[in-house]
């Protein structure tokens, strides 16, 4: 477990803090040209756009006033990342065969955590939980009825950070999600709920347990 983060701020990304994203982010889009965009893009747009159009494309975002995710800050400069939104804002992750069976009718109002991302010497300080937190917080304000989130469980006890880019399954549940299904091993689809909605993997199970009771 974490520690408690100390000194974090955590604001949204808009147009006057987009320096501080670039500079988090750096030369590599924190991760092999992405720039937050893998979810956001059919998956040729993206692939060609790595690096400085995927960049030109999270601007694009920010300038047009879409705030798509959380900044967390530390002494003052932008020390960690969270991308949250509408999950219809995440064509790739609507395709995906391993989370497209899960989605519920009430797409619209369910809001994804899509990414997580945190400067390597802050790293294992709290940082996620942290920004998992206020991206609850963040989402509830704007008007979603869930939040949800597709950390990895990792099967050893440590694994690579370039492969947690979606969290750590640890971290979802110190920021109050619950796991609401795991259609592999190692993903569990993790969420909170503000409203009634609910995923048909929390359907089903609840329909199971009534014909067993």
């Amino acid at each position: 477990m974490s520690p408690p983060a100390k000194g974090l701020v955590v604001r949204p990304l808009t147009p006057s803090r987009w320096p501080h994203f670039e500079t988090l982010f750096g030369d590599n889009g924190a991760c092999g040209g992405c720039w937050c965009m893998y979810w956001r893009l059919p998956r040729k747009q993206f692939t060609a756009g790595k690096y400085a159009g995927n960049r030109d494309a999270m601007r694009a975002l920010v300038a047009a006033g879409a705030r798509p995710g959380l900044l967390a800050y530390r002494d003052g400069e932008a020390i960690g990342w969270c991308s949250l939104a509408p999950r219809v804002a995440f064509p790739s992750l609507t395709r995906s065969r391993l989370f497209q069976a899960l989605l519920d009718e009430g797409e619209s109002a369910t809001w994804s955590v899509s990414c997580l991302f945190v400067r390597r010497d802050h790293r294992r300080t709290g940082v996620s939980v942290a920004l998992l937190r206020a991206a609850v917080e963040d989402a509830k304000a704007r008007g979603a009825r869930a939040l949800e989130g597709y950390p990895q469980e990792p099967t050893k006890s440590a694994m690579a950070d370039a492969f947690a880019w979606t969290g750590v399954a640890s971290a979802f549940r110190a920021a109050g999600f619950r796991e609401v299904a795991r259609p592999s091993p190692t993903r569990p689809v993790m969420r909170v709920a503000f409203g009634a909605l609910r995923s048909r993997a929390t359907r089903a199970g609840t329909t199971r347990a009534s014909r067993t009771s």
